[in-house]
């Protein structure tokens, strides 16, 4: 196991990989990507529809492996902020994120005093059910949870020098889809104006500290954002990978 956290190692500028989960919310989905390389899952609620109930049960099927679970929750309002942290995520990605202010809250929601007014709760998911010390879960909690988040609307750009700088925020995320959708240019990734957007976003995050994360449909995209500074990628979508994954064994024997 790493000496040091998943979110220590983010924000250090080290290379992680991993995967986000759209669809495969089974038993065994947590060790198929562990042993395929990944050292961090994250488990889509804002467009998939996993539960909060399936949300602790990936979580409980991640303890021990050595890959940590991330959750996206639909957005960043307190229920859904702490309630993944309780279940037992280890970090949880935000998006639409537009302002300082939504930074701000989302910050104060994932941290216990005296850094944030996150609620307490001791011996339940979130610290393996263990006696302790409050305290001292209090400090690794906020030590420990990696809080991301996206980055993928004109005034989440606009904003994203002042959300890189907020205490409590520990990784920009690109929203590559919706920030072309709310650029004007739905899908085109090589226009200069998103091309530039990407130049900022990635240099805020260099000057205040932050990891950089994208998820990446293929090979080549994950090595062209890797070079462009993102630290965390991710793959996905992960049916997208297994229909390419068939369409690859199958595609000799059907024409």
């Amino acid at each position: 196991m790493p000496s040091r956290s998943l979110r220590e190692r983010a924000i250090s500028g080290e290379t992680l990989p991993g995967a986000m989960v759209f669809e495969f919310f089974t038993p065994g989905i947590a060790q198929v990507l562990k042993l395929a390389g990944c050292q961090f899952i994250i488990y889509d609620m804002e467009h998939a529809g996993c539960s909060i109930e399936q949300l602790k049960e990936q979580c409980a099927y991640c303890r021990g492996l050595g890959v940590e679970p991330i959750v996206r929750v639909p957005r960043g309002e307190y229920h859904f902020l702490a309630r993944a942290l309780d279940v037992g995520a280890h970090g949880v990605m935000v998006p639409m994120v537009d302002s300082i202010d939504q930074a701000r809250a989302i910050a104060e929601a994932t941290h216990y005093p005296p850094h944030g007014r996150r609620g307490a709760a001791f011996g339940f998911a979130h610290d393996d059910y263990a006696a302790g010390d409050p305290a001292a879960k209090m400090r690794a909690a906020n030590a420990r949870n990696l809080i991301i988040v996206q980055i993928e609307t004109e005034r989440g750009l606009e904003a994203v020098e002042e959300i890189a700088a907020t205490d409590g925020i520990d990784c920009l995320w690109l929203g590559h889809f919706d920030l072309t959708n709310f650029l004007g240019i739905p899908g085109e990734f090589d226009n200069p104006l998103y091309l530039h957007a990407v130049k900022r976003i990635v240099a805020a995050g260099r000057t205040h500290g932050k990891a950089l994360g994208y998820m990446a449909a293929d090979a080549s995209l994950a090595k062209t954002y890797g070079a462009m500074g993102f630290n965390m990628i991710a793959t996905g979508t992960d049916h997208g990978i297994l229909m390419a994954g068939v369409r690859t064994i199958l595609g000799g024997i059907t024409g």
